[in-house]
């Protein structure tokens, strides 16, 4: 998917209060943020490498082990990379935080000022001021 350079993309769950949250603070930290929930957005199996490829991550660290779906279906179970992938791309809902990339970087936003590892130098640097 092509973006513009300063552009950044972040991927939630708006059925997820806590992604709603993050996603709606990570609004007020940096400019040109677009957003994209699971379902205007059915990620594929590609996109979900490719993601995986820039967080640097296995499919399954990005579950939410606590959901109810997760325990019944698939806790205990391994699963080869193709197999997580599939999770992935048939039930988004799993994953625990929003996704935020831009370029080939990306960062799980546990919370909202994750976001701002993938901003511009000066939006990074005026952030950092103001947490001093």
């Amino acid at each position: 998917m092509l973006t513009h350079q300063r552009e950044i993309m972040i991927y939630y769950n708006p059925e997820a209060n806590n992604h709603k949250q993050i996603v709606g603070q990570a609004k007020g930290l940096v400019p040109h943020l677009k957003v994209y929930s699971y379902e205007q957005s059915k990620p594929t199996t590609l996109m979900w490498r490719h993601t995986l490829d820039a967080l640097g991550v296995h499919p399954k660290q990005l579950m939410n082990k606590a959901l109810p779906y997760y325990q019944q279906h698939l806790r205990g179970r391994e699963f080869d990379e193709e197999g997580w992938l599939n999770i992935l791309v048939h039930n988004p809902e799993l994953v625990h935080s929003p996704i935020a990339m831009r370029h080939r970087e990306a960062v799980i936003c546990d919370r909202p000022s994750q976001i701002i590892r993938l901003a511009d130098k000066s939006v990074a640097r005026h952030y950092s001021d103001m947490e001093d």
